[in-house]
């Protein structure tokens, strides 16, 4: 159960820093604190301040105050230091669940520069930056994502300790574009696909005699049997043949091909045929409950099929809330989408 100070806090800082992809610092929402080393300079001008009130010592008086007055020094020019920047996000990143997804941003300075800029998430942490008066800086930050889907993180955090180290100033951004998980890939059994496109089908031509329909790369779980040996001693090739009326079309890549399987190994195994199907230049389609993607090639058919894969049986976060890092949803009870063909 969640602390109510905690609830009250974050919702104080979510007004304060509204969800937008770009957001400027300024005195509204910067927030400065001293650090742990600011803490004890700090204990030590009390300490130097009480001797020299007790020794009534002149040269202790003009250390306190003259150290003082740095720390002020020092706290006004740690907040300048992140006033007048503006942090945009430009791209939300792509990739495979489990690995780190780019999140790139982009830090503009005003009239003056930022210096030991450092970004971080809740997963990673950038090396400081300078961005000089006037220009902007592109850094990729990695978001860690533990699952397929939607990926979004909550807050980015942005925090300066320059010049001294005494104090830092902070603030966050909070994005609304999101990126994306895709299932991570896993070596797929050989299946029979359940979708038939009829004389298209029935036409395919055979490669070696009419035996077979098709033949496709080796992959690991094939049978031996289905290996083209007089192919492989002839080119060195190892490929495997798919006979016709073993299953339906070819080209078609089928989610109901995995009766036994979850729902999640099923992405799994669908995001492996794409990924080894589009990398090889080969056409294919994609088949979900209640999507449909129509045979195709090419590296910008294998993007739109994964995303799909990703994305199945999810909402898109909505501007309101954030899902942490990757979430992946049960799917029963859930509405499947519209076709991608009814929706463009």
């Amino acid at each position: 159960m969640k602390n109510p100070f905690t609830n009250r806090w974050r919702r104080w800082i979510n007004k304060r820093v509204p969800r937008s992809d770009l957001q400027a610092f300024s005195q509204r929402n910067i927030f400065i604190l001293p650090t742990g080393a600011g803490l004890v300079f700090g204990l030590l001008l009390v300490v130097m301040l009480l001797t020299g009130i007790n020794y009534q010592n002149s040269l202790i008086y003009l250390s306190t105050f003259l150290l003082g007055a740095l720390f002020v020094g020092a706290m006004h020019q740690t907040h300048r230091n992140l006033s007048g920047l503006e942090l945009a996000l430009v791209q939300s990143g792509e990739g495979f669940a489990g690995d780190d997804i780019p999140f790139r941003f982009r830090l503009k300075a005003g009239r003056e520069g930022g210096v030991a800029i450092l970004l971080s998430s809740e997963d990673s942490e950038l090396a400081p930056v300078h961005v000089v008066s006037g220009q902007a800086l592109d850094v990729t930050l990695p978001v860690h994502s533990a699952y397929r889907g939607y990926l979004r993180p909550d807050r980015v955090r942005i925090e300066t300790r320059f010049p001294f180290g005494l104090l830092k100033a902070w603030s966050w951004i909070r994005p609304v574009s999101v990126g994306v998980a895709f299932p991570r890939p896993v070596p797929a059994p050989e299946a029979l696909s359940t979708v038939d496109d009829g004389d298209e089908a029935a036409e395919a031509s055979s490669v070696e005699g009419n035996d077979h329909a098709d033949i496709r790369p080796w992959r690991e779980g094939d049978l031996s049997q289905r290996v083209l040996w007089k192919r492989f001693a002839r080119t060195g090739q190892m490929v495997v043949a798919d006979w016709e009326g073993e299953q339906g079309s070819p080209y078609w890549l089928d989610f109901n091909a995995y009766p036994g399987a979850d729902h999640e190994l099923r992405l799994s195994y669908l995001a492996f045929l794409v990924k080894e199907r589009g990398e090889s230049g080969a056409q294919f389609g994609l088949y979900l409950p209640g999507q449909v993607i129509e045979p195709d090639s090419g590296p910008a058919h294998m993007a739109r099929c994964l995303r799909v894969l990703a994305t199945w049986g999810q909402e898109r976060p909505r501007d309101t809330s954030a899902e942490p890092h990757g979430t992946r949803k049960k799917q029963k009870g859930r509405k499947f989408q519209r076709p991608v063909e009814e929706q463009t």
